[in-house]
């Protein structure tokens, strides 16, 4: 008898201490008034079936009552181009969100847009809805592309080829993996082209294959990274290089701009590139590279690089009407080493060496930057010819060695002050 006792007492409080604690605390959800970190969340381009970053935005209950929202979901439902995780509930409906007095909680967006036939940037938008009765929007531009990736069960190649008689111009290219121009091949693109490169992709201009891109100071040639959110926008290192391979002859870029890569513009030996009014930018190794190769480069703007130039194991260089800027100090990282490099000579191992003759001419440039060791470092192997002058242009460390006063490098404005002792030399800015 006393045991059916405590098990009937135990039966009547569980469900009445279940009743008192459901609700207990909470206000009306409809009287309290959310806030938002940011009035819309917003994507820069998000290209269709790669899907975006993921956004973050905090919802703050400000008062001083506790809540309970019942329901946190897309007002587009299973129909919309946005995913949500609301504080780790990645649910279409996000029920019984708890969002006590004073506190917040994070909803991280993401946006996968599907093609179109548009060959303009389109915009998706949808917003959150939250029970109380507020909502958050959402907006997303949205861009069709042309997409190139090795195919899927091809284990026969680590790069996958351009077919160059039918490249599209009329919308961007979007590379998820290394891709190459084939030997007796050219690729040419033209003002307004824009070529996107995922982490890891390239693209390479087989021997014998050659590279014409020629833009113009409104649209040039655009070589760059596949994320330009606000956190990726200036980010170096996010795909790889445009790599000139062995004897890639005839190749010629004017008014591109090439940036956020690991290396630039990569020349290796007998290759041939002719590069003008060109910026080369975010880079996190060199912008420029020549390995026994041959470029003339002319008005040209490199900088935000780990080294503007790097010049190996021989060639023929010459750069003229040119600004090498190096205030390198991404995300505390800062350089050890000089802006333009240049030797006739580079290490295959520390026992072996590939050397050969060099001729490096830099004239009415500007080399400068926040190396105070001096921003030009020449190196030499004996028994191979070097010939390296800087003619008529400031180098930090060299015999013309004054600041050029450029206007505002911390926000990539290379423009000379007024007074500035390099007036009439260095980049013109025809793509600024």
């Amino acid at each position: 008898m006393r045991r059916l006792l405590v098990i009937s007492i135990v039966a009547v409080l569980l469900p009445l201490c279940t009743m008192s604690c459901k609700g207990d605390g909470y206000a009306d959800e409809k009287t309290v008034r959310l806030e938002f970190s940011a009035d819309t969340v917003c994507f820069d381009t998000v290209f269709t079936t790669v899907g975006s970053v993921t956004q973050q935005v905090k919802v703050y209950n400000r008062s001083s009552s506790d809540i309970e929202l019942s329901s946190v979901t897309l007002k587009h439902g299973r129909q919309s181009r946005f995913r949500l995780n609301v504080d780790g509930d990645t649910s279409m409906v996000a029920r019984y969100v708890e969002l006590q007095a004073g506190d917040s909680l994070f909803i991280f967006v993401q946006a996968n847009i599907n093609p179109n036939d548009e060959a303009e940037p389109f915009v998706c938008t949808d917003s959150v809805m939250f029970s109380n009765g507020q909502c958050l929007p959402l907006a997303a531009w949205g861009r069709n592309a042309v997409y190139h990736r090795i195919p899927a069960g091809d284990d026969s190649s680590w790069f996958c080829r351009i077919d160059c008689a039918s490249y599209r111009h009329d919308r961007p290219h979007v590379f998820l993996d290394p891709a190459a121009v084939l030997d007796g091949n050219t690729l040419t693109l033209g003002p307004g082209d824009e070529l996107h490169f995922a982490d890891g992709a390239m693209l390479i201009i087989d021997s014998n294959a050659t590279l014409i891109a020629q833009g113009s100071a409104g649209q040039p040639v655009l070589f760059t990274s596949l994320r330009h959110d606000p956190w990726y926008r200036n980010m170096p290192g996010q795909w790889q290089t445009v790599w000139f391979y062995n004897y890639s002859l005839g190749n010629v870029i004017d008014h591109a701009v090439v940036e956020n890569g690991v290396g630039g513009l990569r020349c290796y030996p007998g290759s041939h590139l002719t590069v003008s009014n060109t910026v080369v930018r975010n880079c996190s190794d060199a912008g420029i590279i020549g390995q026994d190769a041959t470029i003339n480069g002319d008005n040209l703007l490199v900088y935000d690089c780990f080294s503007s130039v790097v010049l190996i194991g021989g060639g023929d260089y010459s750069f003229g009407s040119s600004t090498f800027a190096d205030y390198w100090n991404y995300r505390d990282h800062s350089r050890d080493t000089a802006s333009v490099i240049i030797s006739n000579y580079f290490l295959l191992s520390p026992t072996e060496a590939y050397a050969n003759h060099m001729r490096a001419t830099f004239s009415n440039s500007i080399i400068y930057g926040n190396w105070t060791r001096g921003e030009a470092a020449v190196t030499t192997m004996d028994g191979f010819d070097m010939d390296a002058r800087f003619v008529h242009s400031i180098v930090r460390g060299g015999t013309w060695d004054e600041d050029p006063m450029f206007t505002d490098p911390s926000a990539d404005d290379y423009t000379l002050q007024e007074g500035s002792p390099a007036e009439g030399i260095g980049y013109t800015f025809v793509n600024k």
